[in-house]
């Protein structure tokens, strides 16, 4: 069975999408740019003995996603402890909401926002009283 151990974001400004990711979530980024031959930062996204995987930032290879085309990548969801701390964090550095929070019921709150780079990725609080 293969399991996802990697993922990568794509981005156009790598400072902005550091700051962003760094200071909402708290990841931590090395550079790995002499290994990738263009701007690639490895993401440390928490304690190994976490469930979860880290991952990187890339430079962008091609023009960004279009507001309202259809996904063309995998969408990561980050799982948090507080969705409207987050979100109120997320909205402090221009972003959009993609779709707004709602509930898994009986297991979470789940919304999906636009990175500083245009790419849309997942926010997910456990709550089983979610409904």
């Amino acid at each position: 069975m293969g399991r996802v151990i990697h993922f990568e974001i794509h981005v156009d400004d790598m400072v902005r999408a550091k700051e962003f990711y760094g200071e909402v979530f708290g990841w931590r980024f090395e550079d790995w740019s002499d290994f990738a031959g263009m701007p690639y930062f490895g993401a440390v996204t928490g304690d190994e003995k976490e469930l979860g995987i880290n991952g990187a930032l890339m430079q962008r290879q091609s023009a960004p996603p279009v507001l309202n085309q259809a996904v063309n990548a995998y969408a990561c969801t980050i799982g948090v402890e507080n969705l409207d701390s987050i979100e109120a964090k997320i909205m402090q550095y221009g972003c959009k909401i993609a779709m707004p929070k709602y509930a898994l019921p009986g297991m979470a709150w789940q919304a999906y926002y636009f990175d500083t780079e245009g790419n849309i990725f997942g926010v997910h609080e456990p709550d089983v009283n979610a409904k």
